[in-house]
């Protein structure tokens, strides 16, 4: 009986090992976008914002009224936010007791830990109650939206959650 699982010559054995050395990152790891692991769950917590002004990626955004994220700074990548491969037409799956909601990302959270999402208020409703304030346990993944974006601002500086264009640089309008 033969007890070397790789045949006599050993090499079957050998091939499996830098195949499995090569799919497996590249398959089982989900697909990648800018180093952004897209479609890999991950398990956090949910709070909500409702700023105006432009968000990270360059872009005019208002969490009061428009779906949208803003993600974790240890997300983002790029030197300038506004190049960053999150500002690419990556969105956020985010599911919390039951509801799914898919929204894209267009903004930084500074202060929140990694694993942290700020939703726009009209995203945390379609959640749960805003009363809540905080949702624990929420599961997310980057996904690709396939939209691109981003756009620079020229001189537009951080300001909590969104950036905002220096004085006359014709920012919007707070309604």
């Amino acid at each position: 009986m033969d007890v070397n699982p790789a045949g006599p010559n050993g090499r079957r054995r050998w091939t499996a090992v830098v195949v499995s050395a090569v799919v497996v990152p590249v398959l089982g790891a989900g697909a990648t976008a800018g180093g952004l692991p897209i479609g890999q769950t991950r398990t956090g917590r949910a709070t909500w914002y409702e700023d105006a002004g432009t968000g990270a990626c360059g872009t005019a955004v208002d969490a009061a009224t428009e779906d949208l994220a803003a993600v974790p700074a240890a997300w983002w990548t790029a030197a300038d936010p506004n190049a960053d491969p999150l500002c690419a037409g990556v969105s956020v799956q985010v599911d919390y007791r039951g509801r799914t909601i898919t929204v894209p990302v267009k903004d930084q959270c500074p202060g929140c830990p990694a694993e942290q999402l700020d939703l726009s208020r009209p995203a945390f409703q379609r959640l749960a109650d805003l009363g809540l304030g905080v949702l624990d346990g929420i599961t997310w993944k980057f996904v690709d939206s396939g939209r691109g974006g981003g756009g620079g601002t020229g001189g537009a500086r951080e300001s909590g959650h969104v950036r905002e264009l220096p004085a006359g640089a014709g920012a919007p309008a707070a309604g």
